[in-house]
C-alpha cells in the first residue's frame, strides 16, 4: 500500500481521491480552508443558502460515468432536477429568449426569429453530438502525454475543425445576432472567445441543448457531498485547515509535504492546487515552468460574485439568466484584448431558490450575481460596489421590478478572494483557457518533468476547465499514478 498525499479538494482532487483508495493506496486529501469543495464550497447565512462557485451542471453522463466506475449511480446520493426552461437570455426590456429543455423546441424558437434556422440548428447539432461523441466518449480520457493522442480515424475526418473556430462557423449558419450569440455563449466555459476556439468544440452546444441543464436538489454542493461520501466509503481521509507550506523532494523524488510546519510522508505527491501556486511550493530547480511560461498563457476569466438575499420573491426570472442586453463582443475584448473593468459588462443571475426551496427562507429568494472579468485585473471593494450597482440597476429595468431596497444579505467575491482563498494564479476563475495552442498535449503536464512521483491535476491541465473535465482529470492522473507504482 503506498501513501498518497493530495493537495487541494476540489473535483479533481475528489475524483483522484476516489480512484487511488480504491485501487488500494492509502490517501489522505489536506485542504487548506476550513471546508472541502475547492471553488465548489457553499455558503449558508441568514438562511440562505449558496453554491460559492459553479451553478450549471452540464454533461450529466459524465458524472453518471464517474459513479458508475464504482458500481454506484447518481441516484445513490443525490437528485437531478433538469430545468424547464435551461434558461432564459435577456437583451433588453422583457425581451428574452427562453432555451427549452429539449432540441425539437428550440429549433421551434430559432425558427420563429430566423427563417430557416431551425433546420440549420438540428444539421449544426448533429455535427456537435457527432463531436460530442468522439470528444467526450474518447480524446478527454487520454493523459495528454503525447500529440498521437488526438491522430485518430474520426479525428482525421474532422482535422478542418481543428484550423477554424466557433464564431466563424456558427457566422456561416446563422444571421441573426440573438441566435449568434446564444450558440457562441456555451464555449464560454472552455475560458476564451469563440473566435479563439476551434470548430470542434461546437461539443458544448450539444452539453446545452443536446443533453440539457439540471439541477442537483439542493444545489452543486449535493456533488461535493456525494464525493466526499465516496471517498470516504472508499478509505480516504480528510484534513481541512491544512496550509501546504512547501512539497518536501529528496534526490529528484518528492517524500512528503510540510502540512502547518509539520511534515508529512507520502509516496505520491498529487496536487489538485493551482498549479502555478504548487510548483512554487518546490525549490526552483524543481520547477517544470518558468513565470515567463505562465506569463504568456491564455488564462480564463476571472469573476466578480455577489451572493445575494432578498426579503421577498423575485418576478420574471428563469433559474438561470444570462443578461446580453450590452456589447458581447466588447466585454470578450476588456477581459482578453485590452484587459480591464468592461464599462458595460455583460452579467449571469442564479436563482436556485426558484427550483430549491431550502436555498432561502419561505417568501425570500436567493441569488448568486457574476460578471466575467480580465484575470489579473486590479480588485477594490470601491469597484466592486459600483459594479453591484450598475448590475442590479440593469437587472431592475430588464425585468421591470424593484429589488434593491429587499436585499438584507450580500457578500462579494473577486480576484483578491480567488487568490487568497485558492492560490489561484491571478485570481482567475476557470483556470487555462482551451485554445488550440492549449489543448491536450501542449497543456501543462499531470506528471512533473522534474521530481518523480509528483502529479499534478485539475483546471489547468488535461483536459481543461469545468466541472465534467475536473473528474476526468482525477480519473487520468490517478491511472498515470497507479500504471507507473504497478510497473515499479
Amino acid at each position: 500500500m503506498n501513501k498518497v498525499a493530495i493537495i487541494g479538494s476540489g473535483f479533481s482532487s475528489l475524483s483522484a481521491a476516489c480512484y487511488l483508495a480504491k485501487s488500494g493506496h492509502d490517501v489522505t486529501v489536506f485542504e487548506k480552508n476550513q471546508t472541502i469543495g475547492g471553488r465548489a464550497r457553499q455558503l449558508k447565512v441568514q438562511g440562505f443558502t449558496f453554491d460559492m462557485g459553479p451553478s450549471w451542471y452540464w454533461m450529466p453522463d459524465i458524472f453518471e460515468r464517474f459513479f458508475a466506475d464504482f458500481g454506484k449511480k447518481t441516484t445513490d446520493y443525490y437528485e437531478l432536477i433538469k430545468l424547464s426552461p435551461a434558461y432564459r437570455v435577456y437583451f433588453g426590456i422583457n425581451d428574452f429568449i427562453a432555451i427549452a429543455d429539449n432540441l425539437d423546441d428550440i429549433a421551434h424558437t430559432f425558427e420563429a426569429i430566423e427563417k430557416g434556422s431551425g433546420k440549420v440548428l438540428q444539421a449544426f447539432m448533429a455535427e456537435a453530438q457527432s463531436n460530442y461523441n468522439i470528444a467526450i466518449k474518447d480524446l478527454v480520457y487520454r493523459p495528454g502525454v503525447s500529440p498521437l493522442e488526438l491522430v485518430t480515424l474520426k479525428t482525421a475526418q474532422k482535422v478542418g475543425q481543428f484550423f477554424s473556430n466557433i464564431s466563424r462557423d456558427v457566422r456561416k449558419k446563422f444571421k441573426n445576432p440573438r441566435l449568434i450569440q446564444i450558440l457562441e455563449f456555451p464555449v464560454l466555459f472552455l475560458g476564451a472567445k469563440p473566435s479563439d476556439t476551434p470548430s470542434f468544440y461546437s461539443f458544448m452546444n450539444y452539453a446545452d441543448f443536446g443533453l440539457g441543464t439540471w439541477h442537483p436538489k439542493t444545489g452543486m454542493f449535493d456533488v461535493v457531498r456525494a464525493m466526499e461520501t465516496l471517498a470516504k466509503e472508499v478509505g480516504v481521509k480528510f484534513v481541512t485547515e491544512a496550509t501546504i507550506e512547501k512539497i518536501v523532494v529528496e534526490h529528484k523524488t518528492a517524500t512528503g509535504i510540510v502540512v502547518n510546519g509539520q511534515t508529512i510522508t507520502a509516496d505520491i505527491v498529487l496536487s489538485g492546487a493551482d498549479y502555478h501556486h504548487t510548483e512554487t511550493l518546490l525549490d526552483k530547480e524543481h520547477r517544470a515552468y518558468s513565470e515567463a511560461y505562465w506569463e504568456s498563457r491564455v488564462f480564463a476569466p476571472s469573476s466578480l460574485l455577489f451572493y445575494v438575499g432578498f426579503d421577498k420573491k423575485i418576478e420574471n426570472i428563469s433559474h438561470h439568466a444570462l443578461f446580453f442586453d450590452v456589447d458581447f463582443y466588447q466585454h470578450a475584448k476588456d477581459i482578453y484584448d485590452e484587459p480591464q473593468w468592461p464599462k458595460e459588462p455583460l452579467f449571469y443571475a442564479n436563482f436556485p431558490s426558484l427550483t430549491d426551496k431550502t436555498a432561502a427562507p419561505d417568501g425570500m429568494e436567493s441569488a448568486f450575481f457574476l460578471v466575467p472579468l480580465a484575470p489579473g485585473i486590479n480588485d477594490t471593494e470601491a469597484l466592486r460596489e459600483e459594479y453591484f450597482d450598475k448590475i442590479i440597476t440593469r437587472f431592475e429595468l430588464l425585468t421591470q421590478q424593484s429589488v434593491k431596497k429587499n436585499i438584507i444579505f450580500k457578500q462579494s467575491f473577486c480576484k483578491n478572494d480567488f487568490v487568497a482563498d485558492y492560490n489561484s494564479y491571478k485570481g482567475n476563475a476557470y483556470g487555462m483557457a482551451n485554445t488550440l495552442l492549449q489543448t491536450a498535449f501542449l497543456r501543462p503536464k499531470l506528471k512533473s518533468k522534474k521530481v518523480k512521483n509528483l502529479f499534478f491535476t485539475g483546471q489547468l491541465t488535461v483536459p481543461g476547465p469545468g466541472v465534467p473535465p475536473a473528474l476526468i482529470s482525477g480519473k487520468l492522473v490517478s491511472e498515470l499514478i497507479h500504471n507507473q507504482i504497478s510497473v515499479a
